[in-house]
Formats: C-alpha cells, structure tokens, sequence
C-alpha cells in the first residue's frame, strides 16, 4: 500500500524553483572570467588571506548556514550543527572552491553534482536520524551528505555506480575524518543486501519509480527519502516510512537532480 499523507507548500516550492533557475545560470556563466578585482574588493578579502584559506573557508560556512537558518526551513539543529562542521570545500572540485558555500549545486565530473546545501539539510533533516542508526546513501558522489550523515553518529553504508567517483569519494572522506563510512562501488538501484535492514535509506539521484530492493532493504519503522520522476526537470522528494500496512508516503516539494544510472534508468517494467 502506498499512501499519501502531505503536500509540501507553495514556499518550498517557490524557493526550490528559485535555486534551480540559479544553478542554471551559475552553470551558464561557469566560462565567463571573472571581474576584476577593485581596491575595495581586494581589500575586503585580505583579512581572511592573512588568517589563512580554512579561516575563509569557516566564515563563508557560517554564512551559509546561517543563510539556511534563516530560510526557516529546518527546524533539527542537530542537522545544521553537522554541516557547520563538515568542510563542503573538501567536497567539490578545485575550480569551483570558490563556491563551495553558495546555496547551489556544483558539478563534480562524470555527469553528476553535489547537491544544493539546503536540499542536503531537508533530506537529512527528513531521516529523522538518531546516533547509532544504521543508513544506506545511495549516490555518493563527492561523499559529502556522506560526511554530513557521519557528523549525526550513525553507521554510514553509502553506493556509488561510478568506480572514479567512488575512488574520490572515500580518499575525500578520510581527510575529513570519516574514514568510517563504508563506499561501495556497485548499482545503487539493488542496495546494500549484506548489511541491511537499514533505519533510513537516502537516494541522491532519481529514478523515475521507487527502486523495490531499497524498500525490501528498509526495516519496519524506516525511512527513505528520494527524488523520483523524470530526467531533466523537476522531480517529487519523497519520504516514504516503512509501516506494519504499507508504505506511508510525504511529498515533500520539488527537486531537481541528476537522473539514476544502471538499472535505475530503466522505465518501470525493466525491473
């Protein structure tokens, strides 16, 4: 059984649109040079170059998440608190260090990106995660929501389908200080048998239908939040909760991710 309980409001449909439209342009503009810098810009930046480049890069956090504070949108500061403390910077390709803090998606090679911080912080916050759980990521990527899942004191079993990402991926998470998080390089759409059931499943790229082996990999009282509907637009954040009567399903407003790769790309009646 598959139910659905709530619909996200216009707001977080507004602003989900709103940060779409500008990874787009960030994405358009990501060839054009740079301004050149006036007196007041140079001067402006010279403080956090004498500090040092982590001091710059702990002050544009703090931004940042003050920013996603001030949105309104996450109420577990617990979720906030774990990514004031994961360097995204660390995360992201060494041409985009520049804008490591800024509230958009940035690409990571191979086709795939590392999500928007406030998307990372809905997610999170939608797991309901408590220390001790045992979660399964699908899409690693960069393993940055890897790290921010690991900063909430839980077992972090995370997929990734790209054998160069995935390679990135762990070496990025050692040097952050979570050398615990287990990468596997494998089809995400089939989970992670040998270690499940799992308390909360996170996908990071969409299928366009719930993959069945993560649901069968969820125990009772479960959560699992993805993105599911089509490539190249808009698809539906899901949570769904593992019940004694079924699937209970939350919409939670819309997103816009890369699609699934392997058997995740393939339609419905493929599986």
């Amino acid at each position: 059984m598959f139910r659905s309980i709530r619909v996200a409001s216009w707001r977080r449909a507004a602003e989900a649109a709103a940060a779409f439209v500008l990874s787009m342009i960030v994405a358009a503009c990501a060839t054009d040079a740079p301004p050149a810098p006036t007196p007041e810009t140079a001067a402006a930046v010279t403080p956090a170059r004498q500090d040092g480049p982590e001091t710059a890069f702990a002050l544009k956090r703090d931004a940042l998440i003050d920013q996603l504070t001030a949105f309104g949108e996450i109420r577990d500061a617990r979720v906030l608190d774990a990514m004031r403390r994961v360097p995204r910077h660390a995360f992201v390709r060494a041409e985009h260090l520049d804008e490591a803090y800024a509230n958009h998606p940035l690409p990571i090679g191979e086709g795939q990106t590392i999500s928007q911080p406030l998307v990372v912080a809905i997610m999170t916050e939608a797991l309901a995660l408590s220390p001790g759980d045992r979660v399964l990521e699908i899409g690693t990527g960069s393993g940055y929501q890897a790290a921010v899942l690991a900063e909430l004191g839980v077992e972090v079993y995370s997929v990734e389908i790209l054998p160069a990402l995935a390679t990135w991926a762990r070496s990025n998470l050692m040097r952050a200080g979570h050398g615990g998080v287990q990468v596997l390089t494998a089809d995400g759409y089939d989970g992670w048998r040998e270690h499940a059931p799992y308390d909360a499943i996170i996908v990071t790229a969409a299928p366009d239908h719930i993959p069945s082996p993560l649901v069968r990999q969820l125990r009772l009282g479960g959560r699992l939040v993805i993105p599911v509907g089509p490539p190249g637009f808009y698809q539906t954040l899901w949570l769904l909760e593992q019940r004694a009567d079924g699937l209970q399903s939350t919409n939670l407003g819309p997103v816009a991710f890369v699609p699934f790769t392997g058997q995740g790309a393939k339609p419905r009646g493929g599986e």
